[in-house]
């Protein structure tokens, strides 16, 4: 008992620890997708901070449409939806793309929030330390509008002159047609910025106010337009699908190697049924070898009784004989000599089912056998006035020819005894295309009863009150001998039918 579950057991175990094992690896494999994710996203932080840089002027201010129009292009690339730049209360500074899922207001405490589609990255890097690693500023990059560039101005010296685009980064002395316009102006965003990144302008301009601006408007500026925090937002589609690709392709790991499991399991349970059946074969055998010398013995113990019974009814017979025997000793002879007969038939028909059965074949023509059968049985078909007919062409079939004629001898004799006087009995043949035929036996007695169908080729099963029950057991074993089949049916309409098939034919 103990060994019939053990087997299972290690099969539930091995299914168990391959879907542990496929778990364990699954969240190892989000977690480096997730850490590969967070990488790239430190990289476009990265490459954010040099744009910051690259657009800078003056140390620490910015232009707010140029630098749109720089992260508009770096928010071209598949994975990256928004950038989005805060100043110290939370607020929005600056914002390109087209933000998903992530709620700019208010500033989130946390470094990431992951949505379902997308994923937004919190200050990963120190934006304002790469982008002034040498500054001497004491505020944060400034990000001014064009309308704040127009206050400053007009605080100065009245509205800005018309200048070209992105004049301040051209390299060389500024354009003349400025004059000191613009050296005011760029002076003025210095002062605002904080940053002394120009050499030639490091004594003229120091961090603070601008010349007319309260310290308190400035602060306000620098905490209105000042850079204190950015998020960037990126897709999850790439991390999605990797994610459902790699559980795909755990899901067939896990499908056949299943799959595998099951195969295994149905193999040790027919080997064990192998096993079991072997055993069973094994077994059946030894019976059969103990059978078969038991049935060698009451064969020969059967054959050894006819001699004394034969003894015993010449005694009788002589006995019957002798005149001077009383009348009643007479009858009780001749009685000796009927029930001595009896027996031997019983024991002539036991020797003859238990022999083996070995047929040795031979072409046999099956007209002339059946009509040799049919002489051997004309007094008893005369004696009831039987008609009997025959259908059987030139079919030559391969059998044992004593084998065959048994056969057909016993199934004759059970339809003579079982028809009324002036019965029928029909025997034909068929030939089944080129390799069989069939032998049909049919009668119009009483036939067989439906309970009695199943139980007429078992030994010693008869339904006649001095049948022994052996014929159409002897007919069934040598049915098998000979690998042909044969049947009851109900003959219509009335009597029985007795149908041998799978006759091999006699190929010339």
């Amino acid at each position: 008992m103990i060994q019939k579950f053990k087997v299972p057991a290690i099969f539930i175990l091995i299914a168990i620890t391959l879907v542990v094992w496929s778990v364990v690896e699954s969240n190892r494999f989000r977690d480096r997708s997730r850490e590969a994710l967070i990488n790239r996203a430190r990289d476009i932080s990265n490459t954010l901070g040099v744009v910051l840089r690259s657009q800078s002027l003056f140390g620490g201010v910015i232009h707010q449409a140029r630098l749109e129009n720089a992260l508009y292009d770096l928010t071209q690339m598949r994975e990256l939806y928004s950038v989005t730049l805060y100043n110290a209360a939370g607020e929005v500074v600056c914002s390109v793309g087209t933000p998903v899922e992530f709620v700019s207001q208010p500033f989130p405490d946390t470094d990431e929030v992951w949505g379902k589609k997308t994923v937004t990255f919190i200050n990963l890097v120190d934006l304002n330390a790469r982008t002034n690693p040498s500054s001497q500023a004491s505020h944060p990059l400034l990000i001014l509008s064009e309308q704040d560039r127009e206050r400053i101005f007009r605080r100065w010296r009245g509205p800005p002159p018309p200048r070209p685009p992105f004049q301040e980064d051209r390299e060389g002395p500024p354009d003349p047609s400025f004059g000191p316009d613009i050296e005011s102006a760029s002076g003025i965003v210095n002062s605002a910025s904080g940053s002394l990144n120009s050499n030639r302008r490091r004594d003229r301009f120091r961090p603070g106010p601008p010349h007319g601006m309260e310290p308190d408007e400035f602060n306000s500026l620098l905490e209105r337009a000042g850079i204190h925090g950015f998020a960037i937002e990126m897709s999850l589609t790439d991390y999605h699908r990797s994610l459902q690709n790699d559980l795909w392709v755990r899901f067939f790991i896990i499908g056949f190697a299943f799959l595998a499991l099951v195969a295994l399991a149905f193999a040790w349970r027919n080997q064990v049924k192998s096993s079991a059946l072997q055993l069973r074969l094994v077994r059946a055998g030894e019976m059969n070898i103990h059978l078969r010398e038991m049935n060698l013995a009451a064969a020969g113990l059967a054959h050894e009784t006819r001699n004394p019974l034969n003894l015993v009814r010449g005694l009788a017979q002589l006995i019957a004989k002798e005149p001077s025997v009383d009348s009643k000793i007479h009858d009780q002879a001749w009685s000796i000599t009927e029930e001595v007969d009896r027996v031997t038939a019983q024991l002539n028909e036991f020797i003859d089912y238990s022999k083996p059965r070995e047929p040795h074949l031979s072409p046999i023509l099956l007209e002339p056998t059946i009509q040799d059968v049919i002489r051997t049985l004309q007094t008893d078909l005369e004696d009831k006035n039987i008609k009997i007919s025959v259908d059987a062409p030139e079919i030559t079939i391969l059998a044992d020819e004593t084998l065959l004629r048994q056969v057909i001898f016993n199934l004759l004799i059970n339809s003579i005894q079982s028809v009324e006087p002036q019965g029928e009995i029909q025997i034909d043949a068929v030939q089944n295309g080129k390799l069989s035929a069939t032998l049909n036996i049919r009668d119009n007695g009483p036939g067989i009863t439906l309970e009695n169908q199943d139980k007429i080729f078992r030994p010693y099963f008869t339904t006649r009150e001095n049948g022994t029950g052996l014929g159409l057991a002897v007919v069934k074993q040598i049915i098998l001998a000979h690998r042909w089949e044969i049947d009851y049916q109900s003959n219509q309409p009335s009597g029985a039918w007795f149908r041998l098939s799978g006759l091999a034919l006699f190929q010339e």
